[in-house]
C-alpha cells in the first residue's frame, strides 16, 4: 500500500472572550524573543512564554488545554471534544467508533480522553505515562527528545488495545516538528503495523521540511498519516533564538515570589465518593464503561465539592460577589479533575466562577505583564512516585510474537517492548513541579485533585503545594482520587448480557437481556406486606417482588378474547411508531426497552424493522427504576458496542410520565444518550415518539410475567447487585405452562401486512404535527390526589395499563373509570371484583381508567375515607 499524509485543519472559536483592551498574552515574547506567530486562530488558542530549557526557547502556551493557564472547564472540554469530532469527520462514524486513541503525557492525558470521547471511539483511549507502576507489565516505551522529561512508557491493563486493525489516533497539544509522533508511530509499527494512523493537535505549528518528513515517513511505513488540528500555522523563530532565550530567562532572574496572603489558608480534606474501580485516568486505559461510570458519579461528587466550598446552587439567589474558584489537577491526572470541574460547573450555574487548571513538571520563566502568558508561578517539591523509566540505549524484550528474548539497539527512540516485566533502571526525577498562574489572581479557594500515589509527606510538607497554596488563597480542598492499578484484583469482571432460552421464553435474536439472573434468590414477599413496607419508607419497591398473579380461568379467557379483539389495532401502533423511529432516528437505530413492560414492544418493533423493511435491528432489555435510576453499567455495555446517539429507548405506554422524567433525570449525567422515550401509547402526552395518544387497552398489561418472557420484574438491592452487575430479575421457568409471551407477539404481527399502509400513514401525519408534550396526565393527576386527599402521586397510577398493575401488583383502594368505557375495562371490572375494590364511574376523566392505590396503607388500617382496606 502506498504511505501518504494528509493534512487538516479549522479556524478555533471558542474561549474566553478576550477584552478588547487585552494585549495578546505573546506580546512580551514577540517583541523581545523575535517571535512570530501567523495563522488563522493562532493567538486565539496561544500565549507565549519562555522556557528553561536549554533544547527549546519558547514556550506555546495553550488558552484551551488546562494545563498553565486557568480556564472554564467548559471550554477545556468543548475544545478537545471538537478537535474529537474533527476526528471523527475525518474517519467516518464507524472508523472513528473503531479507532483507538493514544495522548502523549503529560500535557495531553486529559486531552486525548476528550478527544476520544469527542470521537465516540468504542475502542477507548489509553495515555502515555511517565510513572512505572510497580507490577504493571509495559507494553513499550518512545522518547520525545525535546522535552524537559523525556521517556514515555505504555502500560495497558489489555495489550490486545494496541494491537487492533482500526485506526490509531494519536494526541498532543502541539504538533511542532512531528518527531516525537514519527517516534511512536515507528515503535507501535514495529510492533503491531496499521494501515492507517490520524495525529490530532490542538495546533499544528509544523514548516514545510517537517510536513515532508511525516509525508516520507509515511511512505516507507506503507501507511496512511492524517493530521487533524483546531488552527494551523507557523511559529517563526530567528536563527539565535537559543541564545538570546537564555539570555532572557537570566536577565529576568529566578521564580518570582507571589505576594504574601494577608492571612493563611485554611487546608482541609473532601471526600469525593469516588466510584470502586473506576480507573482515575488512561494510565492503564479508559473506554465507553468507564465514562459512563464517572458520568454517573459525577453529579454527585461535585455535589460534595459544592457543599464543602459552600458555594450556591444554579436556582439560588446569590448576592454579592460572586466566588472564583479553581479546581488543579496534578501532572498526567487531568481528565478527572477536568470532568470534576465541568460538573461543578453545571452544579453552580454562573453563581460561581469555576476555573480548571494542572500543576507540571514544565519549567516556565513566570514575568507579571499582561502581554506574557505566565505571569506567576509556583515552585515546590515533587509529591509523586519518581518518574517513568527508561532505559538509555536498550531493552530486553520477550515479545510472545517474535520468539525468545532478544537485545535490540534502539538510539534515540526506544523499540516498543510487548509483554515484559522486566523493571527498567530509573531515570533520574526533576525534582521540582510547578503550577502558574495561580498565586495573585484573586482565587477563593482551590480544591487539588491528586491521586492516592501523590498523597505523600511532600504534598503535606511545609513548602509543598498545598502549604504554597495555602499562601495565597483562603481556602485549599484536597481531593484524592484512588489510583487505580490493573493488577490488584478487584474480583469483578464485565457482565454479559443473557438470552433466551436460557433466561426468558423468548428466541434469542428477540432480545438480549442486560440483566443479572436471581432466579435462585427468594425475593417474593406477600403484598400486603410490600406495601406497608413501601410507604413506611422501609423499604423500595425494587428490593424486593410481589408474588406472581395466577391468572383464573375466566381471567385467561379475557386476556385471549381482548388480544384477538385489538392485534390489528395494536399492530398498526407498532408500525406507526417504529415507522416514526426509522424516520427520525435511523437508519439502523438500536432498540433497548425498559424491562419488562416495554420487552414485549421492542420485540415487536424489532419484527416490524425486518418483516417491512429488512433491517435486523438489534434489541436490549434494561432496568430502570423509580428514584434510583437507570442501570449505569447497561449504559456502559451499550456504549462500549454502539454509537450512543443510536440508542432509542422503549416502553409499553406512559400514565402520568414518572418513568419519562426519570428517564430525562438519569441521562442528564449522560449527554451522548438521546433522553426520550418511544412508547406504543401516550395516552398522558409526556412524549413526542409514539404509535397513539389514545387511553386502550394493551393485552400485555393484563399479565406480568407470562406475557414477558418470563421475566420478573427488575430488583435493585446492594446485598444482591455489586457495582460491576446488572440490575437483577428472575426468570420464571415454572411458569412455562402458562406462558403466553411468543402468542402474543406472533398474534400481533400476524397483522403487520394488512396494516402497514395505514401505519406509514399514520407516521406521515404525525411527522407533521405538533407532538410537544402537553404533560396533561401529570395535570389530571396531581388534581385527582388533591380531590382525594391523597397527597403523592406514586399513589395514582393511569391509564389502563398502570390500572391493571395496582390490581396485580399492590394494595389498591379505588378504581376510577371512564363512564361509558366498554370491553377495554372488562379485565380491570373483574380483577377490582376479585379484589374488593369498588370501581367509581365519571364523566370528568382524561384516562379510560384511574388506579388508586391505598393512601395510607398498613394491615389493618383504614383510608382517607375512614374506612377499612379490603
Amino acid at each position: 500500500m502506498n504511505g501518504s499524509v494528509r493534512e487538516h485543519s479549522i479556524q478555533a472559536t471558542g474561549g474566553d472572550p478576550a477584552q478588547p483592551s487585552a494585549p495578546w498574552s505573546g506580546t512580551w515574547v514577540a517583541e523581545r524573543l523575535g517571535v512570530r506567530l501567523t495563522g488563522d486562530g493562532m493567538r486565539q488558542l496561544l500565549g507565549l512564554a519562555l522556557r528553561r530549557n536549554p533544547k527549546r526557547a519558547h514556550l506555546l502556551v495553550s488558552t484551551v488545554l488546562g494545563k498553565h493557564v486557568p480556564q472554564r472547564p467548559s471550554v477545556v472540554l468543548e475544545a478537545g471534544t471538537r478537535l474529537g469530532a474533527r476526528v471523527r469527520d475525518l474517519l467516518g462514524a464507524g472508523q472513528a467508533a473503531d479507532a483507538v486513541v493514544l495522548g502523549f503525557a503529560e500535557t495531553a492525558t486529559g486531552l486525548g480522553l476528550t478527544v476520544a470521547y469527542g470521537m465516540g471511539s468504542r475502542a477507548g483511549a489509553l495515555h502515555s505515562t511517565r510513572r512505572a507502576v510497580q507490577g504493571v507489565a509495559r507494553f513499550g516505551a518512545f522518547e520525545e527528545e525535546h522535552s524537559h522529561a523525556t521517556s514515555h512508557l505504555l502500560l495497558p491493563k489489555d495489550p490486545g488495545l494496541l494491537r487492533g486493525d482500526g485506526p490509531l489516533v494519536l494526541v498532543d497539544d502541539e504538533l511542532s516538528t512531528g518527531r516525537t509522533v514519527r517516534n511512536t508511530i515507528a515503535a507501535l509499527h514495529a510492533a503491531h503495523p496499521r494501515r492507517r494512523y490520524v495525529v490530532a493537535a490542538l495546533v499544528d505549528t509544523r514548516g514545510g521540511d517537517d510536513v515532508a518528513e511525516l509525508e516520507k515517513f509515511a511512505a516507507d511505513l506503507g501507511a496512511r498519516i492524517d493530521a487533524v488540528a483546531l488552527a494551523a500555522g507557523r511559529v517563526r523563530l530567528p536563527a539565535d533564538v537559543l541564545e538570546r532565550g537564555s539570555a532572557l530567562v537570566a536577565r529576568h532572574g529566578g521564580t518570582p515570589a507571589p505576594a504574601p496572603a494577608a492571612q493563611r489558608g485554611t487546608v482541609e480534606r473532601v471526600e469525593l465518593g469516588w466510584p470502586a474501580g473506576l480507573p482515575d485516568g488512561g494510565r492503564h486505559g479508559f473506554g465507553p464503561r468507564e465514562q459512563i461510570r464517572l458520568e454517573a458519579a459525577l453529579p454527585a461528587m461535585a455535589e460534595r465539592l459544592a457543599d464543602a466550598l459552600g458555594l450556591p446552587a444554579s436556582g439560588d439567589s446569590a448576592p454579592g460577589e460572586v466566588p472564583r474558584v479553581l479546581v488543579l489537577g496534578t501532572e498526567e491526572l487531568m481528565y478527572a479533575p477536568l470532568r470534576l470541574a465541568c460538573a461543578l460547573e453545571k452544579r453552580t450555574g454562573g453563581r460561581a466562577e469555576i476555573r480548571f487548571s494542572t500543576t507540571t513538571r514544565s519549567p516556565v520563566l513566570a514575568v507579571d505583564d499582561p502581554g506574557y502568558a505566565i505571569r506567576t508561578a509556583l515552585r515546590f517539591p515533587a509529591h509523586d512516585t519518581p518518574d517513568a523509566t527508561r532505559d538509555a540505549t536498550r531493552t530486553t524484550a520477550a515479545d510472545p510474537e517474535t520468539g525468545p528474548e532478544q537485545t535490540r539497539e534502539t538510539g534515540a527512540t526506544q523499540a516498543l517492548t510487548t509483554g515484559t516485566t522486566q523493571p527498567p533502571a530509573a531515570e533520574t526525577a526533576p525534582e521540582d513541579r510547578y503550577v502558574y498562574n495561580v498565586a495573585g489572581q484573586g482565587f477563593d479557594a482551590v480544591v487539588v485533585v491528586t491521586d492516592s500515589v501523590g498523597d505523600t509527606p511532600a504534598l503535606h510538607a511545609p513548602g509543598g503545594l498545598l502549604d504554597q497554596l495555602a499562601g495565597c488563597t483562603p481556602a485549599v480542598l484536597l481531593a484524592v482520587v484512588p489510583s487505580y492499578v490493573p493488577a490488584a484484583p478487584d474480583g469483578s469482571t464485565p457482565p454479559v448480557p443473557l438470552h433466551g432460552p436460557a433466561f426468558s421464553s423468548y428466541d434469542p435474536e428477540d432480545v438480549a437481556w442486560l440483566l443479572r439472573d436471581l432466579s435462585d434468590v427468594p425475593l417474593e414477599a406477600p403484598t400486603e406486606e410490600r406495601e406497608e413496607a413501601i410507604q413506611a419508607g422501609g423499604a423500595h419497591y425494587a428490593e424486593s417482588l410481589p408474588v406472581e398473579y395466577q391468572p383464573s380461568p375466566e381471567y385467561q379467557r379475557l386476556f385471549h378474547s381482548a388480544l384477538e379483539s385489538s392485534a390489528a389495532r395494536l399492530a398498526r401502533a407498532v408500525g406507526t411508531v417504529t415507522e416514526t423511529v426509522l424516520a427520525e432516528r435511523g437508519p439502523r437505530p438500536v432498540l433497548v426497552s425498559l424491562a419488562r413492560a416495554g420487552t414485549p414492544v421492542g420485540v415487536l418493533m424489532r419484527r416490524w424493522a425486518r418483516q417491512t423493511h429488512g433491517l435486523d435491528l438489534p434489541h436490549y432489555a434494561v432496568s430502570i427504576v423509580r428514584g434510583r435510576g437507570i442501570d449505569t453499567n447497561a449504559l456502559a455495555h451499550l456504549a462500549a458496542h454502539h454509537d450512543p446517539a443510536d440508542i432509542v429507548f422503549v416502553d409499553g405506554w406512559t400514565g402520568k410520565g414518572a418513568i419519562t422524567r426519570e428517564l430525562a433525570q438519569a441521562l442528564a449525567a449522560h449527554p451522548r444518550f438521546v433522553p426520550e422515550l418511544a412508547v406504543l401509547a401516550d395516552p398522558g402526552s409526556c412524549v413526542s415518539t409514539f404509535g397513539t395518544r389514545e387511553d386502550f387497552l394493551i393485552p400485555s398489561a393484563c399479565l406480568n410475567s407470562t406475557v414477558s418472557g418470563l421475566i420478573s420484574r427488575t430488583v435493585l438491592r446492594a446485598d444482591l447487585i455489586g457495582p460491576h452487575d446488572f440490575h437483577g430479575a428472575k426468570f420464571y421457568r415454572e411458569l412455562a405452562g402458562d406462558d403466553v409471551s411468543r402468542h402474543f407477539v406472533d398474534t400481533v404481527a400476524a397483522h403487520f401486512t394488512e396494516v402497514r399502509e395505514g401505519a406509514v400513514r399514520d407516521a406521515a401525519a404525525l411527522a407533521a404535527a405538533d407532538r410537544t408534550p402537553t404533560w396533561a396526565g401529570w395535570r389530571a393527576v396531581e388534581e385527582i390526589s388533591e380531590a382525594y386527599g391523597i397527597g403523592d402521586v406514586n399513589l395514582i397510577k393511569p391509564g389502563v395499563g398502570e390500572t391493571t398493575r395496582v390490581l396485580l401488583r399492590r394494595v389498591p383502594w379505588r378504581i376510577l373509570a371512564r363512564r361509558g368505557a366498554g370491553a377495554d375495562l372488562d379485565h380491570v371490572r373483574l380483577l377490582a371484583e376479585q379484589r374488593g375494590v369498588p370501581v367509581e364511574e365519571t364523566d370528568e376523566l382524561p384516562y379510560t381508567c384511574v388506579g388508586l392505590i391505598h393512601p395510607r396503607y398498613t394491615r389493618g388500617a383504614t383510608g382517607a375515607d375512614g374506612k377499612a382496606a379490603r
